[in-house]
């Protein structure tokens, strides 16, 4: 009998689970698979993600503060950030926990710290000290319930409205901070420790005790330049109060009608000057009570009879700046007449008799003045203004005529129009940023300050990284501009207008063809552009693209080239409302026969087909005059998508240029077109179904698109957001009003949110076929495209990626050949071939041949990104023509040269490796990743990066002479992954997709860098590599650097003699705890902060070699004491031992007498 053995069973079952496993899963084990040939350098330990730096204006500036020493400027904003400005290249951002706003500002001058007081009642001590600033101390003010009642007390009354901070003052050179609050009384804050004295000085002490009414909250507080125990306090309702810290009362009251919004010292301390609501100055003598000395109403106009000025605005600033030679400065802010309607904001210098009105841009927010003295009791000596506008930041210089502005150093303008998109570039052609800076250098206004930039605090850092670094912006008015981002600073190089091409509208009525949107109809939505040979493609939100070239020649253009493409596939509609027949559906471009529409060198007059629907006419119109192009960037072509009977062109959602090729390539939900842009013709122009031919897995039928129009969206961007308008205004330029239809289910909204912010990051159309998620809340809109039925969202298959590569198209293929991979928003890829004429004239003069190739490959979600990897797994990059002058008349010896220039591939790849398995595809989708090996096109590697969320931005980058995935999904996680094998690396939770601002602009690049726009002004960069994560404390600059304080003004002998300088006061012993007591406990809370810990270890250039000296000094100084002290216990002994001697001595001689010895 037979023994039956039940291991040899179990062994047969699980080989046949683990083979059916590999095959279906991941189908790793094909024959030809050679991926444990390519070594994979790249670990976990490679990568860590950080903020690095953030440039850009501070969103919703709120407060500002100036060092005169150490010359640092600092801006709060109303989201409870701090930006810190040294010398140009020299800045910090840092971030309240709370993100509550900060009402003020105050440094401690010389010392290399900073105080902020926030809206949620507390106080913070930042430590500047150390590269990235931390917190040292916090105070929190307690904020109670107001439980007052009539029968309490005014003092308790006070005491429990106390929470609400409205003004601080730090005198210079003292450790104790006034603060002043809603309810009228001021406490004083000890910096040092940041506790609280037990002064306070009482709103009820202050005012006059015959007043019945409260003076309102505290809004200005400053001790006399001359006597520093003088506080002059100011309150809303108009009264100012002169106090003796000494005596505890007050020594003058000075009572006005209108309202105080800001008081200013005069440096002898004899005079202050006040800024009222009716727009008035008042300007009083500190012992002269009765009256102001002198009223001021300086834009209010003077009547006649002697009569009162009309009221103005009010003036909400106020600054009296003194000088040794010369009248002195009164500068201020506000005062404007109620009949300026219209007028732009202003600061209004007045010197002497002259009044200069300088008119701002927007809004001021602050300002402060610049002086040569930090010391109150001396000549101010005035030489700059520093105004903080709400979306600009502007310096004035005081010591030239006409009070010019200083050349803003700082890359504060990049919201100057609303940026609709971003690209980032690392590791670029070392001449690249020297050309872009030359040609950029030209564009520079004139009229600036001669002087140097007054802001020129701190230290640059010591290590810079070595390869250039470049930014590209698209904005809404269609300008582009390109910044130099090495060694992580930002300076712009050259600013491009995409729209001086286009006719400019005059009225609202001449403008019938740009509804594609209601506003911002230049608006640049997608950049695609190749440092090497410097082509620069972009596509506008109107369906519009233009081709560039760069040239350092100024050149004009006559007739400016253009092309108009319809781009729409049509048959028979059966069901079309008024039953007319649709145009026959155009066929592709063939090697004879081009498409049939041909270059246009001026606009298309057919403006209207047979029924009175607007047909074949573009959105917008291109100049017909000659056009002046100053060297940078040229027009090459420019191509239009045309209305198609009443129905606007569907916009661009992905774009590729090729400079080997000479073609360029765009698509939409309606279909793709490639363009000849050497030859200026249409090679392609096809639907996105008729791609497939005859392997289209949906089987769909081409539809029309209903005639029926929605209302047109709104622009890519608006730089209000957040203020009045809710976070989402900034959504796909596509987008209209949906049907409103209120839900509170948040789990739709937030499927609403999540299909909003696909359209948002492909900036047109549904990604998927999902008919179920149509929109349910007001808040959100929906996409253009969904101008057809849903059950007609199955033919509207997006265009979602573009890659021209060379590579093999086939799996017969034995050479790689010129093709283009087209990607879908259903996650097909299908490949085009591309037959390329000889260069030189002959690609001039014979047609490129386009034919399908039959690949098509799948995988779930919108196809994001596509590339190649070598057999060495190196990015196989496109091919690429280097760069050269276009615009110069050629030598023969250089025609013969370009005619035999043949643009070939810069793979690392080469005929004498295997032709099987010589290339690999990389593609990436939303919801996973792929690697197929070329040309057998096995799928060899499979990664589902996520199954709940989707992949906003994925891109293959170069990392430490290897490659990997990086990608950011919705759900706020980054992820790498190695390649080819797609294992896992690196998955942070990093940041949310709380706005479409950031899928809109979120962008990685080689070297381990990223990008998006983390405000409507702000860049946020990071780093994903722990190199620059290690090298980025000494990348980073100090603003600390060491500075002796200026001497004190010198009083002089007849002021020295008779007593006549400033006076001093000990405030240690008024404030100190001995004369004043503790503070209640229950009206503030210190909590300590990180910065003390990190002061110690972050700060590894300044604060850690300190220690370090000190630490060498204290072991020297305890060497010294441990020799000391071994010869303090040998000199113990040494008397001892002779105490010892002499006792005994005397004790042998005690009692013998004299003779006897």
């Amino acid at each position: 009998m037979r023994k039956f053995n039940i291991r040899k069973v179990l062994d047969g079952l699980t080989a046949v689970s683990s083979s059916s496993s590999a095959s279906s899963s991941s189908q790793q084990q094909q024959s030809g698979n050679r991926e444990s040939d390519i070594p994979e350098t790249l670990q976990s330990e490679h990568f860590q993600l950080c903020k690095t730096v953030r440039h850009g204006f501070p969103y919703q500036p709120s407060a500002l503060a100036f060092d005169p020493v150490q010359k640092i400027l600092a801006i709060g904003t109303q989201t409870g950030a701090l930006r810190l400005f040294g010398r140009p290249g020299v800045e910090c951002y840092c971030q309240h926990d709370s993100e509550a706003a900060v009402i003020q500002l105050q440094f401690l001058i010389n010392e290399g710290a900073l105080v902020s007081a926030l809206a949620d009642d507390t106080l913070h001590l930042w430590n500047l000290r150390q590269k990235r600033p931390a917190i040292l101390h916090s105070l929190k003010f307690n904020r109670e319930r107001q439980r007052s009642t009539q029968k309490q007390t005014e003092k308790e009354a006070g005491i429990r409205l106390d929470k609400w901070i409205t003004f601080c003052h730090l005198p210079f050179q003292s450790k104790w901070l006034y603060v002043g609050t809603e309810r009228g009384n001021i406490h004083i804050v000890n910096v040092e420790s940041f506790t609280l004295s037990g002064y306070v000085i009482m709103w009820n002490k202050a005012i006059e005790l015959s007043s019945k009414s409260h003076p309102g909250p505290v809004v200005h507080i400053s001790d006399n330049p001359m006597d520093e125990g003088k506080l002059l306090i100011g309150y809303e309702s108009g009264t100012v109060v002169l106090w003796d810290l000494k005596s505890k009362k007050a020594d003058y009251r000075y009572t006005h009608d209108e309202a105080i919004h800001s008081v200013a010292w005069h440096h002898e301390g004899k005079q202050f000057i006040c800024s009222h609501s009716d727009g008035t100055l008042t300007i009083w003598n500190i012992k002269s009570p009765a009256k102001p000395l002198q009223t001021i109403t300086p834009h209010g106009k003077q009547l006649k009879d002697g009569k009162k000025p009309e009221p103005c605005k009010p003036i909400l600033k106020v600054e009296y700046k003194t000088a040794r030679a010369g009248e002195p400065f009164i500068i201020l802010s506000g005062g404007l007449s109620y009949d300026t309607v219209g007028r732009r904001p202003c600061l209004t210098v007045m010197h002497g008799k002259s009044t200069a009105v300088l008119e701002m841009d927007y809004s001021v927010v602050d300002f402060l003045t610049l002086c040569e003295t930090p010391y109150p009791n001396d000549f101010q000596e005035p030489y700059a203004v520093v105004v903080l506008l709400e979306k600009d930041l502007v310096v004035i210089d005081l010591a030239q005529n006409g009070y010019p502005i200083f050349e803003n150093p700082y890359p504060l303008n990049i919201h100057e129009s609303p940026v609709t998109c971003c690209e980032y570039f690392a590791d670029c052609p070392v001449d690249l940023i020297p050309a872009l800076y030359s040609v950029g250098a030209r564009q520079k206004r004139q009229g600036y300050s001669k002087k140097e930039w007054p802001i020129s605090g701190g230290n640059w850092g010591s290590v810079t990284q070595s390869y250039p670094e470049i930014i590209i912006t698209g904005h809404a008015d269609g300008s582009i501009k390109f910044w130099d981002a090495s060694a992580i600073t930002l300076q712009v190089l050259y600013k491009l207008k995409t729209a001086k091409v286009f006719e400019k509208s005059r009225s609202k009525d001449d403008r019938p063809n740009t509804d594609i949107v209601d506003e911002d109809p230049y608006a640049i939505q997608i950049i695609s552009w190749c440092p090497e040979s410097r082509m620069l493609c972009i596509a506008g939100v109107s369906a519009h693209v233009i081709i560039y070239r760069f040239s350092k020649q100024e050149v004009t253009t006559e007739v400016i080239p253009m092309l108009e493409v319809r781009l729409l596939y049509e048959i028979n509609d059966i069901d079309s409302p008024d039953g007319e027949q649709a145009p026959p559906l155009p066929t592709p471009g063939t090697g004879s026969n081009p498409q049939s529409i041909a270059p246009q060198s001026h606009p298309s007059t057919s403006s209207s087909s047979s029924d009175g629907l607007r047909d074949n006419v573009p959105c917008l119109k291109i100049k017909s005059s000659p056009l002046k192009q100053s060297a940078g960037y040229h027009i090459e072509l420019v191509i239009q998508l045309v209305w198609v009977s009443g129905e606007p062109p569907q916009q661009i959602t992905s774009l590729a240029v090729n400079s080997a090729y000479g073609l360029v390539v765009f698509g939409n939900c309606n279909g793709i077109a490639m363009v000849d842009y050497l030859q200026k013709t249409v090679l392609l122009n096809l639907g996105t179904i008729e791609l497939y031919g005859s392997n289209d897995p949906y089987r769909r039928e081409p539809r029309s698109p209903r005639k029926s129009r929605q209302p047109s969206g709104a622009g890519l961007c608006d730089i209000n957001e957040g203020t009045t308008v809710p976070e989402d205004r900034c959504k796909s330029p596509t987008s209209g009003s949906g049907s409103p239809n209120n839900s509170d289910d948040d789990d739709q909204k937030m499927n609403n949110f999540i299909e909003k912010a696909k359209m948002s990051r492909k900036l047109s159309l549904p990604t998927e076929l999902k008919p179920d998620l149509d929109v349910r809340d007001n808040s959100f809109s929906r996409s253009r495209s969904s101008s057809v039925t849903s059950i007609d969202k199955e033919s509207r298959e997006a265009i979602s990626a573009l890659h021209f590569c060379e590579t093999f198209t086939r799996k017969a293929d034995t050479s790689p050949s010129p093709c283009l991979w087209v990607g879908t928003t259903l996650g097909t890829v299908l490949v085009i071939v591309l037959n390329l004429p000889p260069g030189g004239e002959q690609r001039l003069s014979q047609p490129v041949i386009v034919s399908p190739s039959g690949t098509i490959l799948r995988l779930k979600g919108a196809i994001l990104r596509v590339a190649f990897l070598d057999t060495t797994g190196s990015l196989v990059p496109p091919a690429r023509e280097p760069w050269r002058e276009h615009n110069v008349s050629e030598d023969k010896d250089e025609k013969d040269k370009s005619k035999k220039r043949r643009p070939v591939s810069v793979s690392p790849s080469s005929s004498s490796q295997e032709i099987s398995e010589n290339q690999y595809a990389v593609i990436c989708s939303e919801k996973q990743a792929k690697v197929i090996s070329l040309p057998s096109q096995n799928c060899i590697h499979k990664q589902n990066i996520t199954e709940t969320s989707f992949v906003l931005r994925g891109d293959i980058v170069a990392l430490s002479n290897s490659s990997c995935l990086a990608c950011f999904c919705a759900n706020g996680h980054i992820m790498t992954f190695s390649l080819p094998s797609l294992r896992p690396l690196l998955d942070v939770y990093y940041l949310p997709l709380t706005n479409m601002r950031i899928a809109r602009t979120f962008c990685f690049t080689n070297n381990g860098q990223a990008l998006y726009l983390v405000s409507p002004t702000e860049i946020q960069r990071i780093t994903y590599s722990q190199e620059t994560c290690e090298n980025l404390q000494e990348m980073l600059g100090e603003l600390f650097t060491p500075v002796e304080t200026p001497e004190a003004p010198n009083r002089g002998f007849f002021k020295g003699l008779f007593g006549g300088g400033a006076q001093s006061l000990d405030r240690e012993e008024l404030f100190g705890e001995s004369a004043s007591g503790k503070a209640s406990r229950s009206l503030a809370q210190h909590i300590p902060g990180p910065g003390g810990i990190e002061g110690v270890k972050g700060s590894a250039s300044g604060v850690i070699g300190e220690l370090a000296r000190a630490r060498i000094a204290l072991d020297e100084r305890g060497q010294k004491l441990g020799e000391l002290d071994e010869r303090t216990a040998a000199m113990l002994s040494s008397a001892d031992s002779f105490s010892k001697h002499a006792h005994e001595m005397m004790m042998k001689y005690k009692d013998k007498k004299w003779y006897q010895f």
